[in-house]
């Protein structure tokens, strides 16, 4: 099964880093973010990828052609232009690199992405998320529940301390609790490529699409 992710975005929230590359390309680590997604689901053995480029997406193209040369042992021989890899085993991956456009909304990319996947079921993420998930597990939930799509769910903590009072005096205090309420979207899909019936012509996200 092939994973789809989406690397297109602008990044705004990051702009200190995003003027010069792709919100994916930020390293964490000594690797960009993509790298990190990628070895999530290669851990489970899902390592056919789909990448959706937009914003600078050639610098991602560039990072995946050098790839193997910044991770091999080299020999070169100057004299006459050769070079040699030793350790030629990096990751076992097979790497799609699909334009869906500079501005495109979700939707416009997962179409297109999905389109050159064919039909079949797809795992399909968002390129700046990192998430501690059970790949396998999300599978196994979405064939028990035979629908179209499955969305993982997060409960978010809160950005401040809580406090509890009674009266003036201080009776709990929870540094950074998870909310009670309000669980959002974790990132994490599995796909039925029937998907594609509900995504309609308009450019928009992905999300909204009605």
């Amino acid at each position: 099964m092939k994973v789809i992710i989406l690397a297109g975005g602008l990044g705004t929230r990051l702009s200190e880093e995003t003027t010069l590359k792709p919100k994916p390309m930020v390293e964490i680590g000594g690797f960009p973010i993509l790298w990190h997604i990628m070895k999530i689901y290669s851990h489970y053995g899902f390592n056919e990828f789909v990448i959706a480029l937009g914003y600078k997406g050639n610098t991602i193209k560039d990072y995946f052609l050098e790839y193997s040369r910044h991770n091999s042992n080299l020999t070169i021989d100057l004299k006459n232009d050769k070079v040699t890899k030793h350790n030629k085993g990096n990751e076992d991956w097979i790497i799609d690199l699909i334009s869906t456009g500079s501005n495109s909304f979700t939707g416009n990319r997962i179409k297109k992405t999905m389109e050159h996947v064919g039909k079949e079921r797809v795992m399909l993420t968002y390129g700046d998320g990192l998430s501690n998930i059970n790949i396998n597990k999300l599978l196994e939930f979405h064939l028990e529940q035979k629908k179209l799509a499955t969305l993982t769910a997060v409960r978010p903590t809160a950005r401040f301390g809580e406090l509890s009072f009674n009266g003036n005096n201080i009776t709990k205090f929870s540094e950074k609790p998870k909310t009670g309420e309000g669980w959002i979207n974790g990132g994490f899909f599995v796909l039925e490529p029937e998907i594609l019936d509900y995504i309609n012509e308009k450019d928009e996200p992905f999300e909204t699409s009605s």
